[in-house]
């Protein structure tokens, strides 16, 4: 079922806090809470500081915000263009089945077009066979190929410090 009913937008300082609570449900559907050291004073510096590192847009319903797609900008040799990156696209549990993720990832791509990105690309784990259909439906090509390769903590910091 597709309803009409949803507003979407960009962020604004009022909603870190509902982005971040969603955020926090994310990270829980996925069971990677444990990896959540975030906090909204962070979120909020990220989104609205002096140099925000990403951006955001929100889903509401009558006023509530109920999805939120949190993205940035990256760069492909390739095209020589930017693209858009989308790290997190996530709807409340009460009010999936309405059509508003798939909304939410249009207004990126229509986003992607306007700002003459390349290319629109995200991550999605290999177990969610609910958003892998969505997005396959969408057009959107899974690439087996490709391996997502991460430095994080003690071996970030090990890795700056090799010579």
């Amino acid at each position: 079922m597709t309803t009409t009913d949803l507003t979407i937008r960009p962020a604004e300082p009022a909603d870190v806090t509902a982005i971040f609570d969603m955020i926090v449900e994310l990270a829980v559907f996925e069971k990677l809470e444990h990896m959540v050291v975030a906090t909204p004073a962070m979120l909020h510096t990220s989104l609205f500081g002096e140099k925000p590192a990403c951006e955001a847009i929100v889903g509401t319903v009558n006023g509530e915000v109920v999805t939120f797609a949190l993205f940035f900008h990256n760069f492909s040799t390739f095209l020589c263009k930017k693209g858009l990156y989308l790290e997190d696209l996530y709807v409340r549990q009460a009010r999936r089945g309405r059509g508003y993720g798939k909304q939410m990832l249009v207004a990126l791509a229509q986003l992607a077009v306007e700002r003459d990105c390349g290319r629109f690309e995200w991550s999605v784990l290999d177990w969610n066979a609910n958003a892998i259909k969505l997005y396959e439906g969408m057009g959107a090509s899974l690439l087996p190929e490709w391996r997502i390769c991460r430095v994080t903590g003690e071996a970030l910091t090990r890795m700056s410090a090799s010579a």
